[in-house]
């Protein structure tokens, strides 16, 4: 990412993963100025690779990332390091500033800056995160396949978590820790073999650098191979605060979002939003689609403005035209020349 960074711009997208990325594609093929500001921390960098994306499974999610970033740049589009901190309206656009100090102008804003996963506070979750600590059982189920699996019990899809990954292996045990199951769910999860472990959990056993089991508050330790966590996802958007768009609570119950229509427009015109950053659940196929319409409905509401802006100049210039003399005499009398 060593584009240099120009001022003006038809579009600064936020965001260098999928949807950013993919947003940024359809843009420089449509032959619009655009740069992806990207951050380079993307959500998905401790997993081994991206799954569920066809001709591209389990490739890395780094070369995942330099293959797009080669790309956009192929039609011209530029891609450089840095996080935006404010963004703020101008006469015909917006001014993005930069933890570093720099700021980039633009007629329009695609933000794809995608989530934080908040863990809960259990010792060791972290440093295992994307690895034997999983959340998605399409992300990452079938690598933990027959394996004894544990679900840590923390929002309220932790029981269908459950029920997920019970049709990945016959070795599925619920940990209540801090949310036990109502009676329906207890109900739900003995019919389906799953195994209802109550009390706290307060740290991960690892040995050997693998996750061997989950210890309680008593000081029991249950046996387990991996464990799937039901994380709060958060927007990554405090940025747009200051355009008055700020992270609203999911219908799921589950995180915050920036809510958008489903082309990806935003309350505030001139803004858009693709990917994680208001689809909290999207895998990377789905955010690079919503990057792909995002980017194609910004070029589309651009050409309506300048449409606007040429049929407004053609009127102009047709009644100016319209308002001058019909002749101006020049090399010619109007009178009959006398002999």
């Amino acid at each position: 990412m060593t584009d240099e960074l120009r001022n003006d711009y038809d579009v600064v997208v936020l965001g260098g993963g999928a949807a950013g990325l993919n947003g940024a594609l359809m843009l420089g093929r449509s032959r619009r100025s655009v740069v992806v500001i990207d951050a380079g921390a993307p959500r998905n960098a401790p997993a081994a690779g991206v799954h569920g994306l066809l001709a591209r499974e389990g490739m890395p999610p780094a070369e995942l990332l330099e293959r797009g970033r080669a790309e956009v740049r192929l039609y011209g589009g530029h891609v450089v390091s840095g996080e935006a901190t404010t963004a703020v309206r101008d006469a015909d656009g917006f001014t993005v500033t930069l933890t570093d100090g720099r700021s980039v102008r633009a007629r329009r804003l695609l933000v794809a800056t995608g989530l934080v996963d908040e863990l809960p506070d259990v010792q060791g979750l972290d440093s295992r995160w994307g690895r034997d600590v999983l959340h998605c059982p399409y992300c990452h189920g079938w690598e933990v396949r027959d394996q004894a699996i544990g679900v840590l019990a923390g929002g309220p899809m932790s029981v269908h978590q459950a029920m997920l990954f019970r049709q990945l292996s016959d070795d599925v045990t619920y940990f209540s820790h801090t949310m036990p199951p109502t009676d329906e769910q207890a109900e739900q999860l003995a019919a389906r073999g799953i195994r209802v472990v109550d009390g706290e959990v307060t740290s991960l056993e690892i040995v050997e650098d693998r996750l061997v089991g989950l210890r309680l508050s008593d000081g029991t330790v249950v046996d387990r191979e991996a464990l799937a966590v039901a994380s709060r996802m958060v927007a990554r958007a405090g940025f747009l605060s200051t355009l008055g768009l700020r992270p609203a609570e999911h219908p799921s119950g589950f995180g915050e979002h920036i809510p958008a229509d489903p082309t990806g427009r935003t309350d505030v015109p001139g803004v858009w939003v693709a990917g994680n950053v208001t689809d909290l659940s999207a895998q990377v196929g789905a955010a690079a689609a919503a990057g792909a319409m995002a980017g194609a409905q910004i070029n589309a509401d651009l050409v309506a403005e300048e449409t606007r802006q040429a049929v407004a100049a053609h009127r102009d210039a047709h009644a100016t035209a319209s308002a001058a003399p019909a002749g101006n005499g020049v090399g010619r009398s109007s009178q009959p020349v006398s002999r």
